[in-house]
């Protein structure tokens, strides 16, 4: 039974609803721990981000306000300023934006994202926030795209990909790659977005998200390209407060707390802290082994 909300109740934002300020309140990051955002291209000049703390790879930079929106948008939701009205998770940590969008918003070629994602890699990114969808698939370019997730786990990369709207990417080469952690959003009546490879992974609220836009303001935009950074950012604060745990280690945590056998197509929603124990314990094992 859903509880009614007194008068003067607000109701729990997402940042709230997947665990987030507890973590918060304990690290806004590190400066060592580089995000690689695979998304469009990000308004440096944005009162509401922290230019320092930003790199950029130059990519696919297409000049059209609707790409510049999704970008500065997710970026805000990692890295905008921790005083701002932006979820700004883990500011703290490096973004390093490569632009990938080239055409209909917010998609992309395999072959773009795979090359995306190498220059990510090969520049020190440590997880990836994927907030793109593909679009015109071809066999090679599936082939290619899952060679370059491949090239990431091999590089210790923790890969958090939004999993489409409405089973879009339900069967994706993105998707059903078994080390992406898939990202979906809930419905209004607690189903989430379906496909066959999105019960493995998580999923967080969409609605009324906040974050930054190109103008130097803010906007409120939905979807499982906003979900995903939530997921990214809870990697980062855990990753920076455990700095010698493995990409296996947090993704395993992340998963953990919606329980260890996965039966269901719904994804269980992120629970930020419910997985600091745990990568905790992990880390703290380990330490102690002869």
């Amino acid at each position: 039974m859903t509880k009614a909300l007194a008068h003067d109740e607000v109701a729990p934002g997402p940042v709230e609803r997947v665990g987030l300020p507890p973590l918060m309140a304990l690290t806004a990051g590190r400066s060592d721990l580089v995000i690689g955002l695979l998304d469009g291209p990000v308004s440096l000049d944005h009162p509401g981000l922290d230019a320092r703390n930003i790199r950029v790879v130059p990519g696919f930079d297409a000049p059209t306000d609707a790409s510049a929106n999704h970008g500065t948008f997710v970026a805000g939701i990692l890295s905008g300023r921790r005083d701002g009205t932006a979820p700004a998770i883990a500011p703290a940590c490096v973004l390093l934006v490569r632009p990938v969008f080239t055409g209909e918003l917010p998609s992309t070629s395999p072959a773009n994202l795979a090359t995306a994602l190498i220059d990510c890699v090969d520049a020190g990114a440590r997880i990836v926030n994927l907030s793109a969808a593909e679009s015109g698939t071809s066999v090679g370019e599936g082939t290619e795209l899952a060679d370059a997730l491949d090239y990431a786990v091999r590089n210790g990369v923790l890969i958090v990909a939004a999993a489409g709207n409405r089973s879009v990417l339900g069967g994706s080469a993105l998707v059903s790659h078994p080390w992406v952690i898939p990202v979906a959003t809930p419905a209004g009546d607690d189903r989430s977005t379906l496909g066959r490879s999105i019960g493995r992974g998580l999923a967080v609220p969409d609605n009324e998200v906040f974050s930054l836009s190109p103008d130097g303001g803010t906007t409120v935009m939905a979807g499982t390209s906003v979900a995903a950074p939530f997921v990214t950012g809870a990697a980062a604060l855990l990753w920076s407060l455990f700095p010698a745990a493995t990409a296996a280690e947090v993704r395993f945590a992340l998963l953990s707390p919606g329980g260890a056998t996965r039966r269901r197509v719904v994804p269980p929603l992120l629970d930020a802290w419910g997985a600091y124990p745990i990568l905790r314990e992990m880390v703290n094992e380990r330490s102690v082994r002869p």
